[in-house]
């Protein structure tokens, strides 16, 4: 019955996902027809309609909302080009310090906004002209934004955590918080690598004469107050002095404050405006959460994770092997899915069986999300990526023999999260969260 509802269950979404029908209607349909042939339509639509009610009535869920609001906010208040002044007084000197400032003020701009493309976007613009001017190759330049944007999704506040600890059975947000900043690092720092290589071996120089502790004190206190943001929300969390609900509406009053008082950046109708944005995506995402419960329901009632456990199992008990076939699956998926969906889907079906093996839930949710991130750089949706191409004026054809480089680096990245357990659990162990 499990490799049956399984079959049904892919095949209904990948038709209606091709028919171009949203995520979250098509994961919706595909549960319930999954479930039919083991249960009448009139309790599979009652039970499906208290599922989505259950999933979407959880207090840590109104997180999201606020996140992304406050992320939009930050947005809009001219943050951007304050991290990147910031990080060029610290690059400066380097060779290809542009890259290895854009690859910097995306892993900050990316961790406040939540979001690769808006990191890419922002960032990305404020760069390309200096790029242009000092007379670096544009298509390196639009690989080296694309490639560097995602490592902000893994350093909170991440609203990709947030959304694994719903689905994950309410693993601790603060422990994955702190856990996501080693695996952030370690993205944004072979991102670094691959581009201060790639600058050396072109002949880019850095800035010449002697390191400016004036100009890096002066341009630190500007961007201070929109990092603070960071220090504030997993401070406050860690420390116990509110939820991470409580911190994502501090989140939206210091966003407010900072933009409106200190920068006199948004005005009463760009407010409304991103009230507005904030509210549309808030509702897709809530809802596709409220879907994808169903999705589990049927998944749990059908056995359909413990069937793959079992066929996995069946072909190796080698954790090694299974963590390489797991993360190859979701490389695929990470292709055409989004990061969220994603995330839903196959949380349910691959973290019971690492836990069985003894894999901690905080891992394997820095690892899946890793993986799924890197979904944002590769085609056909890539949307990440083709915002930096956008952005740098350039073509898929003529960045992607960059990104090889950068796809390198990254997926050493992913083995390392992978397979040193301590990368991700050394900061959520030393906070005595673990």
């Amino acid at each position: 019955m499990a490799f049956q509802s399984l079959i049904i269950m892919l095949a209904f979404l990948l038709v209606l996902l091709v028919l171009g029908i949203p995520i979250a209607v098509s994961i919706g349909i595909a549960s319930m027809a999954a479930i039919l042939p083991t249960m009448t339509l009139d309790v599979t639509v009652v039970t499906a309609a208290q599922r989505i009610f259950s999933g979407t009535s959880t207090f840590t869920l109104v997180a999201i909302p606020f996140f992304i609001l406050a992320g939009n906010i930050m947005n809009q208040g001219g943050i951007a080009e304050r991290l990147v002044s910031f990080v060029r007084a610290i690059s400066g000197k380097v060779p290809g310090s542009l890259l290895v400032t854009n690859v910097g003020a995306n892993a900050l701009f990316g961790a406040i906004s939540g979001s690769a493309a808006a990191a890419a976007a922002a960032v990305g613009g404020m760069v390309r002209d200096g790029e242009e001017k000092e007379g670096y190759d544009m298509d390196l330049a639009a690989a080296t934004n694309g490639a560097s944007a995602p490592s902000g999704l893994l350093i909170p506040p991440s609203n990709a955590l947030i959304t694994y600890s719903l689905v994950s059975g309410g693993t601790s947000i603060a422990a994955l918080f702190l856990a996501g900043y080693i695996p952030g690092i370690i993205w944004a720092g072979g991102c670094m690598i691959v581009a201060l290589l790639i600058a050396k071996k072109k002949g880019y120089k850095g800035d010449e004469g002697k390191f400016d502790w004036g100009y890096l004190w002066s341009t630190g206190l500007r961007a201070l107050p929109a990092i603070s943001l960071i220090i504030i929300v997993i401070g406050g969390i860690v420390a116990g002095i509110f939820t991470a609900t409580e911190a994502s509406a501090i989140a939206v009053v210091y966003a407010l404050f900072l933009s409106i008082v200190v920068y006199k950046s948004i005005d009463s109708k760009k407010l409304y405006s991103i009230l507005i944005d904030s509210a549309e995506t808030s509702g897709m995402i809530v809802f596709l959460i409220g879907v994808s419960n169903v999705m589990s329901w049927v998944m749990a009632f059908t056995g359909i994770p413990q069937a793959i456990a079992t066929a996995l199992l069946g072909v190796t008990e080698n954790p090694i092997i299974i963590l390489i076939i797991i993360n190859i699956i979701l490389l695929l998926a990470g292709t055409f899915m989004d990061v969220t969906p994603a995330i839903l889907i196959f949380t349910p079906i691959f973290l019971p069986i690492c836990v069985a093996f003894g894999m901690s839930p905080v891992h394997f949710g820095i690892m899946i999300v890793y993986n799924l991130c890197i979904g944002n750089i590769t085609p056909p949706v890539g949307n990440t990526l083709f915002v930096a191409i956008k952005v740098g004026k350039s073509s898929l054809a003529k960045v992607m023999p960059y990104m090889l480089y950068y796809y390198g680096a990254i997926l050493i990245g992913l083995l390392l999260v992978t397979y040193i357990p301590m990368l991700t659990m050394w900061l959520p162990k030393l906070a005595g969260l673990l």
